[in-house]
């Protein structure tokens, strides 16, 4: 099992590690880790992002896409205002124009020695992470998302893997077995999996309110997923714990939602914060992960570090 953090090359992730491949470095042995798993936001510089410690990257995402790939342009111009809004986000108006940013992406992510890439599966329009009310189902998000990777899988080669991510929207959620076997065996690509994100998971739970409780909860979903639970290959570990939140949140009037606002909204529900208690060791027992990725949101090289050491902790206290 190799032991990753995430990392992009965002400009505010490059600054927290002062553009440094040695500081760097310095961090992963610091912390005893096996390398990264990165998200490429800009060009990829292998000078800092070293192709020795890229284990896996996290393929860019588009939290609202459906109305897009359906072509809906009604829809998409009510929620964007205009075309140049849209070309903005998708890269141009056709299907052609935005998987030509996906492609790219994937080759990036294949020139970097990638052993896996990530993709997101799951949809919402902005107006709907506020209300929870959404206008496109599980099964929408999934077939659709057959048709997305279907289009993509000949710039994958068969020796990357293709893990698919669990959400709270609609999309890949893990509660229905069903979808996650039509996901997996309906994908043209022979190596595919599914990157177990357990914040993801419990945020679908709003009456979690312990790490126990969570983690109870995990174990009891991929149980019930029967044969495609060992189709975990990778784990994003983190909990939350934001029912509470989520509850007291929910908002079914129309409004404008600048971006700042849509991020404090979403951060609050997906917490990202360490697991503290050693029954967390009990997932990675049951999996037994190839990829395990202590995925967090940090601001400061010391807020990173301490969310890695209480995670790790609590782990090595579990065995």
């Amino acid at each position: 099992m190799l032991q990753l953090v995430n990392l992009s090359n965002y400009s505010c992730d490059s600054e927290l590690i002062h553009h440094s491949a040695e500081y760097l470095q310095t961090f992963l042995d610091k912390h005893q880790l096996d390398g990264l798993e990165m998200m490429f936001c800009d060009t990829w510089d292998p000078c800092i992002y070293k192709k020795e410690n890229i284990q896996g990257v996290h393929l860019r995402f588009w939290p609202t896409w459906l109305d897009f790939w359906r072509g809906d342009n009604k829809e998409l111009l009510k929620q964007f205002g205009s075309e140049e809004n849209i070309i903005t986000c998708y890269g141009g108006l056709s299907r052609k124009d935005w998987l030509a940013i996906y492609r790219e992406n994937i080759r990036l992510a294949v020139t970097a020695g990638a052993k896996y890439v990530v993709f997101h599966v799951s949809h919402a329009r902005v107006s709907e992470i506020f209300s929870g009310l959404f206008s496109a189902s599980d099964g929408d998000v999934i077939e659709a998302t057959i048709e997305l990777v279907n289009e993509l899988v000949d710039e994958i080669p068969t020796q990357v893997a293709v893990l698919f991510e669990n959400l709270w929207w609609p999309g890949l959620t893990l509660k229905n077995p069903m979808l996650v076997a039509r996901l997996l065996e309906n994908v043209k690509h022979p190596n595919v999996g599914i990157m177990l994100d357990t914040g993801h998971l419990m945020n679908t739970n709003q009456d979690l309110k312990s790490e126990k409780e969570g983690i109870d909860y995990i174990l009891n979903i991929l149980n019930a997923l029967g044969k495609y639970r060992h189709s975990v290959r990778g784990v994003h570990l983190h909990k939350s714990l934001s029912g509470e939140y989520v509850k007291n949140s929910r908002c079914n009037k129309t409004a404008e939602y600048d971006m700042a606002q849509i991020m404090d909204h979403v951060l609050h529900i997906d917490q990202h914060q360490p697991f503290t208690t050693c029954d967390v060791q009990r997932l990675i027992d049951c999996i037994h992960p190839e990829f395990l990725v202590h995925e967090f949101m940090y601001s400061s090289l010391d807020e990173w570090s301490q969310k890695i050491r209480a995670q790790r902790a609590a782990l090595e206290s579990g065995r």
